[in-house]
This record gives structure tokens, C-alpha cells and sequence, in this order.
């Protein structure tokens, strides 16, 4: 206890020296500069009074001066906290600043966009307006086109109507004319036709007459030449007939006979008759080789194969 109260004697000594004041002093005064609060307009230190009195010595408890530093360190920490908490109020003083500006900012940006999002819909909307309106005008020309158009090919279907009208009358007049003169014409026709058959029959008649009345001249002229011709091959078989009174007379014999155009006997058939005549008469032919016939054909066609009867003459 001596020991402690003479340490207390002996701090107490030096601070209440000239050199320990100050040094308590300047002590005091870095505590304030450490612990104290700044951050707010500090009130204006008073002019300190300095006591030129001599310094009496006090003795200090170290207690005193530990509870007196404790307080310092709480006085300290409190300021500390309220320097936290003034900074942390500033720090969202200064968030909520940037947020409400970011907000304003966005609100801005937002209003700026839709204000050009107005813009840009109010000059598509006026393009389509415009659009719409030049449609609406060439639509209306087109419409009005058609309309003319429309009215033109009613006009020329009007007139082209009344042209095939016109064109229909002339035709069925024309046609109507056409089938009078058609059926004049076929009534002239039908009267010619029924002349011309007329004629033609008559003239028909009279050519069959006189045809008939030639083929009956030419039949005869052609019967008096066969005749004629007959007559003269059976004298020429006559004249080479070899006869026998006492076979022969009062006896005859069918001869059919085939002749080329020069007369010559290419054939020789016996008939009805005394074969001991048909024989003497083929003989004969055979003998004779060629018969006269006519030069005209005709004539000859008739003779080609000719019969003719070989009586035996005494």
C-alpha cells in the first residue's frame, strides 16, 4: 500500500508539474481528436482560460483515471456508432437517392420510349392512314374505271346487239329471198327437168325406133350375109363332096362347124343325119381346109360357129 500511494504521489507530482499539465492537456485533447464526433458543425471551442495560479499538487486515483478512460472509450464507441450509423443513413440516404434517380431515370427512359413508341406508332399509324388512303383513292379509281369499263362494254354490247340485230334481219330477208329465188329456181329446174325428161323420152322413142329399126336392117343385112355366106360354104363342100347315088340320095346330115376369122376350119361336128353323108361332108370340110366368110365382124361373130345341113345333089 506504501508502494501504490507513493506511485499515485509521484504521478500526481508530474502532472501537476508545468510539463505534466501540458502533457495531460495534449493528452485530453488527442482523446477528443480520436473519440470525438466531426462529422456535424462542432461547437465553437471556448477561449481557454489558462490559471497562471501555481499548480497545487492533487493526488489522482488510478481508478479515477480508468473509469474516466473507460467513459472516453464508451464516449468513443458511442460516437463510432453514431458515426456508423450516420454513415450507413447516408450510405441509404445516398441508395435510396440513386435508386429514386435510377427509378426517375428508368421513369424517363420509359416516358422517352413510350414517347417515341407514340411517335413511331403515330407515323405508322399515319403511314397506314396515308397507305389507306392511297389505296382508298386508287381503289376508287379502279372502281371508277370499271365502272367505265363496265358502262363501255354495256355501250358496245348495246350496239353490237343492235348489229347483230340489223345483221339478223338482212340475213333472214336475204335468206328469206334465197329460198323464193331457190325455190323459183327449183320449180324452173323441176319444169326443165320434166321438159328435158320429156324430150329426152322423146328423143328416147325415137332413137329406140330408129335403133330398132337399124338393128332390124343391120339383122337383116347381117341375115342375107350369113345367108349368103351359108350359101356359098355349102356349095364349096358340095363341090368337094364325094357322092354315092345309091347310099346317098334322098339322104342329108347336120354339120356344125367352127371357123377362124381367115375361114380357116379349125372344127368339124356331125349331127343329125345319114352317117354316110355326115362322113363325105366332114371329109369335104377338111378337104376344102378354108370356108369364105365375111370380112365384117359382126358378121363373122355370127358365123363363127355356123350349121348348116349337107344334102347330096345327083
Amino acid at each position: 500500500m506504501p508502494n501504490k500511494l507513493t506511485s499515485s504521489k509521484v504521478l500526481l507530482s508530474k502532472l501537476t508539474s508545468p510539463v505534466g499539465l501540458s502533457l495531460s492537456l495534449h493528452f485530453a485533447l488527442g482523446m477528443v481528436l480520436l473519440f470525438g464526433n466531426f462529422t456535424s458543425h462542432p461547437p465553437k471551442p471556448a477561449p481557454m482560460q489558462v490559471n497562471l495560479n501555481p499548480i497545487q499538487a492533487v493526488v489522482v486515483d488510478n481508478s479515477v483515471i480508468e473509469n474516466h478512460a473507460k467513459k472516453l472509450r464508451e464516449e468513443k464507441a458511442r460516437a463510432e456508432a453514431a458515426k456508423q450509423k450516420r454513415i450507413r443513413e447516408q450510405k441509404e440516404k445516398a441508395e435510396a437517392a440513386k435508386r429514386r434517380k435510377a427509378k426517375e431515370q428508368a421513369r424517363i427512359k420509359k416516358l422517352e420510349q413510350q414517347r417515341k413508341q407514340k411517335e413511331k406508332n403515330k407515323r405508322i399509324a399515319e403511314e397506314k392512314a396515308r397507305q389507306a388512303k392511297q389505296k382508298a383513292i386508287a381503289a376508287e379509281k379502279a372502281r371508277k374505271k370499271k365502272e367505265q369499263e363496265r358502262k363501255r362494254k354495256e355501250k358496245a354490247a348495246a350496239e353490237a346487239k343492235k348489229k347483230r340485230e340489223r345483221e339478223e334481219a338482212i340475213r333472214k330477208k336475204k335468206e328469206q329471198e334465197r329460198k323464193r329465188k331457190a325455190e323459183a329456181e327449183r320449180k324452173r329446174k323441176a319444169q326443165e327437168a320434166k321438159e328435158r325428161a320429156r324430150q329426152e323420152q322423146l328423143l328416147a322413142e325415137q332413137m329406140a325406133q330408129e335403133m330398132a329399126a337399124r338393128q332390124r336392117a343391120r339383122g337383116q343385112q347381117m341375115q342375107s350375109e350369113i345367108s349368103r355366106y351359108t350359101a356359098l360354104i355349102t356349095q364349096t363342100i358340095k363341090r368337094h363332096l364325094i357322092t354315092d347315088r345309091s347310099t346317098m340320095e334322098g339322104k342329108s346330115c347336120k354339120l356344125t362347124i367352127t371357123l377362124a376369122p381367115s375361114g380357116f376350119v379349125t372344127n368339124v361336128q356331125t349331127g343329125q343325119g345319114s352317117a354316110v353323108v355326115c362322113n363325105a361332108a366332114k371329109n369335104a370340110v377338111y378337104k376344102a381346109a378354108t370356108l369364105p366368110v365375111s370380112k365384117d365382124p359382126e358378121v363373122f361373130a355370127q358365123m363363127r360357129r355356123i350349121s348348116l345341113t349337107v344334102v347330096p345333089e345327083f
